[in-house]
């Protein structure tokens, strides 16, 4: 998709003070309606892949077909919940200094009614999914309901705000799992819990200190230095679970716990640097190194895996 810069007014904390600056933003340039639905924030939905992997079944057809379905309908899903999340926080939005530019119904771009009816296509999407998997869509309908409750209420109160960002991407896992007829490891829940508070920790603070607490009500609450120590305790928990998990379920996955530090070392740094926590999407489109890191895990895991 094809990319615009605007200059924008935000601010930056020097020496706990916070000082105005003009910086350039990155403004998506396309058709409106595709970026209401966020194409770019689906790589999230590729957790759904995860029981695939770590079980060895992507050698069978059936099974791989299952999980695409899965994670398409996991696209739609997610695509329901920015338009609903657009839709209730436009006001807001347009007083941001980034998404008043960014986000389509903020902008102008896309009509509050144009976005009704793509609301109601995307739910209707959904709810055909009860003729593929009962279970599977069960599951999706439990991510739409948190992402309402969290669009009404959750996301302004702290620390709840990041265990129900987090809980998405465990249902993500989850829904991978019953796509293809797991049980999933409680040690690869935790661990994707974990991991999922960390980028969450790390999405707050860059608000925080980027377009400030103006830009969201819960910010308020938080400190930089609180949300730091969060990320720093969600990241080793992490790591630690993740090794866990390694050892106890998958022995000669052992080699590709390097590669977890190294990209998490790799994210913290790029995001102190560029300030891209705030979307964790882009940091891994952006970061040549980072992102080869994602490819290289899944290739040495499934190389791990294959079935000999």
């Amino acid at each position: 998709m094809p990319i615009a810069e605007v200059q924008v007014e935000s601010t930056v904390a020097v020496e706990g003070l916070r000082l105005p600056r003009t910086e350039p933003i990155r403004v998506p340039v396309g058709r409106p309606l595709v970026r209401l639905l966020r194409p770019r924030q689906w790589i999230k939905n590729s957790f759904v892949f995860a029981p695939l992997i770590f079980s060895g079944s992507f050698v069978h057809p059936t099974v791989v077909a299952n999980a695409i379905i899965a994670t398409l309908l996991f696209c739609v899903a997610a695509s329901a919940t920015y338009v609903f999340n657009d839709l209730r926080d436009r006001d807001a939005d347009r007083l941001h200094p980034v998404k008043r530019h960014t986000r389509p119904i903020a902008s102008g771009a896309v009509s509050v009614a144009s976005a009704h009816v793509v609301l109601g296509a995307l739910g209707a999407t959904v709810l055909t999914g009860f003729l593929f998997d009962v279970r599977l869509t069960a599951v999706i309908l439990v991510y739409l309901l948190l992402n309402i409750a969290y669009t009404i209420k959750l996301k302004r109160v702290p620390v709840v705000d990041l265990f129900a960002l987090s809980a998405g991407f465990v249902l993500r896992v989850e829904a991978g799992a019953v796509a293809i007829g797991l049980v999933v490891s409680p040690w690869m829940l935790i661990t994707t819990l974990c991991l999922a508070l960390y980028l969450a920790a790390i999405k707050r603070r860059d608000e925080l200190v980027g377009p400030g607490a103006g830009s969201r009500e819960v910010l308020r609450l938080y400190s930089p230095g609180l949300l730091d120590k969060l990320a720093e305790r969600s990241a080793l928990a992490a790591m630690v679970f993740y090794g866990l998990f390694v050892i106890t379920v998958r022995p000669a996955l052992v080699g590709t716990i390097p590669l977890v530090l190294f990209g998490m070392f790799r994210y913290s740094f790029i995001v102190e640097r560029t300030g891209t926590g705030e979307s964790p999407t882009d940091a891994l489109w952006r970061d040549r190194p980072l992102a080869l890191t994602v490819v290289v895990w899944t290739a040495l895991c499934a190389f791990t895996l294959w079935p000999r």
